[in-house]
């Protein structure tokens, strides 16, 4: 039995070793993370690897550049990079506004990534310590003890009682001088957010970033979305810090896609053997999105070792696809499909024809991913399914997804939320 874990992994990527491709953006970050006033903000589609980059980002920030010495652009790393201390925080869709964003990284006491493990107090004793490989070969402060009083024994960093903004402020004043500056000799403090888009009302958060922002305070943002105005309401107040930090990641290439696969064969130590005819379907099936990538590695790797075989030809992916083909392979994407088709036969059918609807556009363009209700409406006719427009409600409700997204460029024009789903469903039968 082979670990499908020791080359694939559905989690996000912060071990700098298991990271391939993106060099054009890893160039970006070295930028964006050795400049001293800029806004880095990573966007783009689901299931890009936009997570996995900000680790990356997290990783050179703390001031391990391997990344980029594997990638071969050591010439870019500067001769003295800044090094930061740094708080990462994924946000989730019970962080509805500004105000309840800053009462979780004030209250976050995780002991790697919160903020709360840098605050100086009377009941804390700060150390110096090495990451594990697999979260982090950077250098950062993690919390040895608290004393009794824990994190409410504020020497350094004043709470203002229902004032969580300056509450904020001072708990990151408070770390920039004593800790950036005096005891660790850092350049400033990195607060990355990652998940950034599920934040419903991001109103004056471009503001507070703003004012926040400086040679000592540098935030790095990232979630879904098809361009900076739908990752930062007010894009205006910041769009002078985004100069040099803004960073759209597409699909891959299929050569770094195809990558992937090389990198986790090479993980499995000779234990077993992925076939290049099965490298180059999973890279054709995938479209260039990482994720599924290593869904698709998983999925093989485990179905290898139940027929007890160390060989992933294609005898094994035919089995996979056809696992994937009844529902049984991805439960995740599976769960996303049953709620969008309800019981509704006609339904499925309309969003297999949507999801099968062919693309007009360069596949790396921006425009990738929408679909036109008319141009399907005949094909739905003679599939029997006559009253789309009372179908369609469902897969555009926030309550089952969505699955489509209207777009304000046309009527009847949507794109699918999630386009892995979209590719899911293409594989997917009809029952």
């Amino acid at each position: 039995m082979v670990s499908p874990e020791l080359g694939f992994t559905s989690d996000v990527i912060r071990d700098p070793e298991r990271f391939v491709g993106r060099h054009d953006v890893l160039k970006e970050c070295i930028r964006a993370v050795n400049s001293e006033l800029s806004l880095l903000a990573i966007y783009g589609k689901r299931g890009v690897g936009k997570s996995s980059l900000l680790r990356q980002v997290q990783q050179m920030a703390l001031g391990d550049y391997s990344i980029a010495q594997q990638a071969g652009l050591g010439r870019l790393i500067p001769e003295r990079p800044r090094k930061y201390l740094t708080v990462f925080y994924t946000c989730d869709s019970f962080v509805k506004d500004a105000e309840s964003l800053l009462q979780r990284l004030s209250n976050d006491e995780d002991p790697e990534d919160g903020l709360l493990r840098l605050i100086p107090d009377d009941g804390k004793q700060l150390v110096e310590f090495t990451r594990t490989k697999e979260v982090s070969g950077g250098l950062d402060l993690k919390v040895a003890s608290l004393g009794a009083k824990g994190t409410e024994s504020s020497k350094y960093a004043k709470i203002v009682p229902g004032d969580i903004v300056q509450t904020f402020r001072n708990f990151v004043s408070a770390v920039v001088t004593h800790q950036v500056k005096a005891r660790m000799k850092r350049d400033g403090l990195l607060i990355l957010l990652d998940e950034f888009d599920v934040v419903e009302d991001k109103s004056h958060l471009g503001s507070l970033i703003k004012s926040m922002s400086s040679n000592s305070v540098k935030f790095a943002i990232c979630g879904v979305a098809r361009d900076l105005t739908g990752l930062v309401r007010d894009h205006a107040s910041v769009e002078r810090l985004l100069e040099e930090g803004a960073v759209h990641l597409r699909p891959m290439p299929n050569v770094e896609a195809r990558a992937i696969v090389e990198t986790a064969n090479q993980r499995f130590q000779g234990q077993l053997e992925i076939h290049s005819q099965v490298m180059d379907e999973i890279v054709r099936l995938c479209e260039g999105y990482p994720y599924l990538v290593q869904m698709f590695g998983k999925a093989c790797v485990t179905r290898a070792n139940q027929e007890g075989t160390p060989n992933v030809d294609m005898a094994v992916l035919k089995a996979v696809l056809e696992e994937v083909r009844d529902g049984s392979a991805f439960p995740t994407l599976e769960s996303a499909y049953q709620v969008a088709i309800g019981s509704s036969e006609g339904r499925q059918l309309l969003l297999h024809l949507l999801a099968e609807q062919p693309e007009d556009r360069a596949r790396f363009n921006d425009e990738v991913g929408k679909v036109v209700l008319k141009k399907i409406r005949s094909d739905a006719q003679e599939l029997g399914v006559d009253y789309i427009d009372q179908l369609m409600p469902r897969l555009v409700d926030r309550k089952f997804g969505p699955v489509l997204v209207r777009q304000e460029d046309g009527q009847g024009v949507y794109e699918f939320a999630n386009p892995i789903l979209r590719l899911y469903v293409r594989l997917r039968n009809i029952t």
